[in-house]
């Protein structure tokens, strides 16, 4: 690992170059999740390419879940094998290959064309196993950027940032590319740039292209500016030893039974929490009918509270510790959720009727105003979560081990990740109801509570 010494004080340039490159890999990444994996392709595949919203929540499920099974079978592994080999950036390079080309080949997707839906389940998938293996060996590398007192700032900070690219990420897609079919506008009242054929969708799916191109290009301070750890050994040579190092530590998991305990809680309320974001906006378009640009608009309003939420979490984590953040975060997103399954276009808290939209205008119905108070409260809490998540688990993972325990991270927030998803998808299906589909997220976060509250945390070490 990087050491904390003065080479790498706060104080020098070369320090803050290598937080701001590892800052910006979450800068990059996350207009994949905002426009792809929630706010502008999703809702449009469930809209435009499935046969029905219902069976397109149910197929975006599944999709989800096979990327989620790939990860959760790799990446412990890859991450014992970078552990024994060193170096971690030629693995986000490798990986960051497969976002690319997953998130670029959407554009193709178009409606009407045979095969379309097929293509863009695939391609999301493939995209999204690049996304999140190079998310794991990026998490790796934040102890040797700043002493441990600091890294719930860090980790408040990447996400923050990585929120705020998500926002600009979106406002340019729905001001300046995704249009209204019937109006041929954007959000901002202008045509499409580049010619964007709105008949055909055309801004919709250019988010694939899109966020391709915004990561390459945002992703080069990371790997221009921040240091990696030096490899230590041939690739053959790692993948004997990492395969080995990772059999001791799961034979030896019974003496890291408070760890054990912390990484059950994160698969639960990971689950939830992907399973949330991936449906609450194809859930808007079958409950109200949303638009794209409706759907985006809400995107905006989460993403403004999350990064908010995230950057002042970072803090109260360095001041009250990731534990506490992480049950607060739980209390929030089971109430709020349980608040979504209540709203319809007539009712509120499920009996209480409420007039419907009687315009056109946006989120004219109260039922829709109160969906989006509620996507603010999600939104508030899920950058918090997760920065306190991946500082939680740096403080009770061994430090020589930390990249094989962020595999485990991951492995724990993917093993089950088909769980939400199918579960969403197999009630959606079996039920005809979007509404009895997503229900089963309230519990994921109540049992996560439980699965927290024993979780022991020391204290942050002190600076050197």
């Amino acid at each position: 690992m990087i050491t904390t010494g003065e080479a790498t004080s706060p104080a020098s340039s070369a320090a803050r170059r290598a937080v701001f490159g590892w800052i910006m890999f979450d800068w990059a990444t996350q207009p994949f999740f905002s426009l792809i994996l929630t706010f502008v392709f999703a809702p449009y595949f469930a809209a435009h390419l499935a046969a029905d919203p219902v069976a397109g929540q149910a197929e975006w499920g599944y999709a989800t879940a096979v990327a989620g099974l790939a990860i959760a079978g790799l990446s412990p592994v890859l991450g014992s094998i970078a552990d024994a080999g060193g170096g971690r950036k030629h693995w986000i390079a490798g990986f960051s290959l497969l976002l690319v080309a997953g998130s670029t080949a959407l554009w193709w997707a178009a409606p009407g064309m045979a095969g379309s839906a097929a293509l863009a389940l695939v391609a999301f998938a493939i995209a999204t196993v690049g996304a999140e293996f190079a998310t794991v060996f990026n998490n790796a590398m934040m102890p040797g950027l700043v002493e441990d007192g600091r890294l719930g700032g860090l980790s408040g900070t990447g996400w923050g940032v990585g929120y705020l690219g998500g926002l600009v990420s979106l406002v340019l897609m729905l001001g300046l590319m995704v249009a209204d079919p019937s109006t041929g506008r954007t959000l901002f009242g202008v045509a499409p740039i580049f010619g964007l054929d709105p008949a055909t969708y055309e801004g919709d799916r250019a988010a694939g292209p899109f966020s391709a191109l915004w990561y390459v290009i945002f992703v080069l301070p990371l790997f221009l500016f921040t240091p990696d750890v030096p490899r230590r050994l041939p690739l053959r040579r790692a993948i004997g030893e990492g395969l080995g190092n990772l059999g001791a530590t799961l034979g030896g998991l019974r003496r890291h039974a408070n760890t054990l305990r912390f990484l059950l809680a994160n698969m639960i309320y990971k689950d939830g929490l992907a399973a949330l974001f991936a449906f609450g906006g194809i859930y808007a378009t079958g409950v109200f009918g949303w638009t794209t640009t409706e759907v985006g608009v809400f995107g905006i309003l989460i993403i403004v509270a999350a990064t908010v939420g995230a950057l002042a979490g970072g803090r109260l984590d360095d001041r009250i510790g990731p534990k506490k953040v992480i049950l607060g975060s739980l209390v929030v997103l089971a109430v709020a959720s349980l608040g979504i399954l209540s709203i319809d276009r007539d009712h509120v808290a499920f009996v209480i009727p409420v007039a419907p939209a009687d315009s056109d205008a946006l989120f004219a119905g109260i039922g829709e105003k109160v969906y989006l108070l509620l996507g603010a409260a999600i939104g508030i809490v899920a950058g918090p979560l997760q920065a306190a998540s991946r500082t939680l688990m740096i403080r009770i993972s061994p430090p020589e081990k930390l990249t094989e325990f962020f595999g485990l991270f991951a492995l724990s927030g993917k093993v089950t990740s088909f769980a939400g998803p199918v579960l969403v998808a197999s009630l959606t299906a079996l039920s005809g109801s979007q509404r009895v589909g997503i229900s089963v997220l309230v519990a994921f976060f109540v049992v996560a509570l439980w699965a927290m509250a024993p979780v022991r945390v020391a204290g942050p070490a002190p600076a050197p």
